[in-house]
């Protein structure tokens, strides 16, 4: 994510060639990115309610997570209101973690099943009667979008179904209970320590990059 945001602030501050992050490595490198971030929203949804719901948790998690994505969106709006954040990741996390909850009870093939058409319904069609501003978080309108981040519901609720479906096998296996007492070396704990404080190194990482490439641009 950091990789990928530095080089669209190259691009941005014309230190990097224009189109860069339009060229398909980084485009698809942005889409594995935000594959894997939403891949995990899967897994840790099962981790942490899949043996009942810890609704006050829940609720807490759900309103940082909807808090900073209505931040992003207003800032984004005050910075570039013709591509503004309306419905990134972030958006996308905390309705994904909505309906995730309601399904996390589905057997893995289904909760796959279910996934590989998500995926595969926007391809395959989109529809006018959706066109409509307040239907693009749904990612099946007809009309083209404009956004520096955007990451609806269809496709983009497809990954995190997978990763359900992967966590429920797991579980299934006895990989969690195998897992629960390792604690690996501490090398291995620093570098996990941006996992664990995921959302507030997703929201400073952006304003300090960008701090740090305007300043070289003005060397």
């Amino acid at each position: 994510m950091a990789v990928f945001h530095f080089t669209f602030d190259l691009e941005l501050f014309g230190l990097a060639p224009p189109g860069t992050v339009s060229q398909p490595f980084w485009r698809w490198f942005a889409y594995l990115t935000a594959g894997s971030f939403l891949f995990l929203v899967g897994v840790s949804l099962v981790l942490a309610h899949g043996n009942g719901i810890r609704w006050r948790g829940f609720w807490r998690r759900l309103a940082m997570i909807g808090a900073a994505a209505l931040a992003i969106t207003a800032v984004t709006y005050a910075a570039m209101p013709d591509a503004f954040i309306f419905f990134g990741i972030l958006h996308c996390i905390a309705v994904a973690s909505l309906l995730g909850l309601a399904l996390r009870h589905l057997p893995p093939l289904a909760l796959i099943g279910l996934g590989a058409v998500v995926i595969w319904v926007p391809q395959a069609a989109r529809f006018t009667a959706l066109d409509a501003p307040w239907f693009w978080w749904t990612g099946l309108q007809a009309t083209a979008v404009q956004s520096v981040d955007y990451l609806p519901i269809f496709p983009w609720f497809g990954p995190v179904l997978f990763g359900m479906a992967a966590a429920r096998l797991a579980a299934r296996h006895g990989l969690w209970a195998r897992l629960a007492g390792w604690r690996g070396p501490r090398a291995l704990q620093i570098i996990a320590w941006p996992g664990r404080h995921s959302l507030a190194v997703y929201l400073i990482h952006q304003p300090v990059l960008i701090s740090l490439v305007w300043l070289a641009s003005l060397i």
